[in-house]
């Protein structure tokens, strides 16, 4: 009796440090001309981690400004962002994986992201994780697509802003919200080093190699 009330304890401690995981796909596996983040609007909380996978062509995930949409926010502040780098998905299909990047929200600020290939980012593909208009109406996603449909480059992050996040690949597919531990026992592999950059609203947060049945298994286990 007393081990199962201890086990019972531990369970819900585990429970209760759960962390939510957003799942934002990068382009679509139906269409590989589709230049989308989808969703392209996340509400998350602080601590809540964001896995973009990279569902066709070759995409980043960069982050900009507000006012800079197709620029790196480095470029215009002290923050260094987060850049994913490109991410071919082809080179991935013979090993059944998609590649990842993961990044753990820091705190509620609105964060803008944009795909720096050719001119995706000027054909509508950027993103902002917490929106909030509430505070300034004028800082919305569609007035942010508008100014990047106006932008004349579209420039791509640098080697040093990768440290916001970490890279990775996963079997499977999903979308959506999912409930994890948000620990490196659901996964295998090691991360990628890094700087978390809280300034920027991102840290680096996760193994670089992340199976969806791992962490179905691991949720399970629960």
């Amino acid at each position: 009796m007393y081990f199962t009330k201890v086990f019972v304890s531990a369970l819900l401690g585990a429970v209760a440090s759960a962390q939510t995981v957003h799942v934002v796909s990068v382009g679509s596996a139906n269409n590989s001309t589709q230049l989308t983040f989808s969703p392209d609007n996340v509400k998350a909380n602080t601590g809540d981690m964001i896995q973009f996978q990279f569902r066709s062509g070759n995409h980043t995930v960069t982050q900009s400004t507000f006012d800079q949409p197709c620029m790196p926010i480095s470029m215009f502040t002290n923050n260094t962002g987060i850049w994913s780098g490109f991410q071919p998905v082809k080179a991935s299909e013979a090993q059944g994986t998609i590649p990842t990047y993961t990044i753990m929200i820091n705190n509620t600020n609105p964060l803008w992201f944009y795909c720096s290939q050719g001119k995706h980012c000027q054909n509508g593909m950027v993103m902002v994780v917490n929106e909030n208009t509430a505070k300034n109406s004028t800082r919305s996603l569609e007035n942010f697509k508008a100014l990047a449909k106006s932008a004349t480059v579209n420039v791509p992050g640098g080697a040093t802003s990768s440290n916001g996040g970490s890279t990775g690949s996963t079997t499977g597919s999903g979308s959506g919200s999912a409930s994890g531990t948000g620990s490196t026992t659901i996964a295998t592999g090691s991360a990628q080093s890094g700087v978390a950059d809280t300034a920027a609203g991102v840290a680096i947060i996760v193994p670089t190699t992340m199976s969806l049945f791992g962490i179905a298994a691991a949720l399970f286990l629960l």
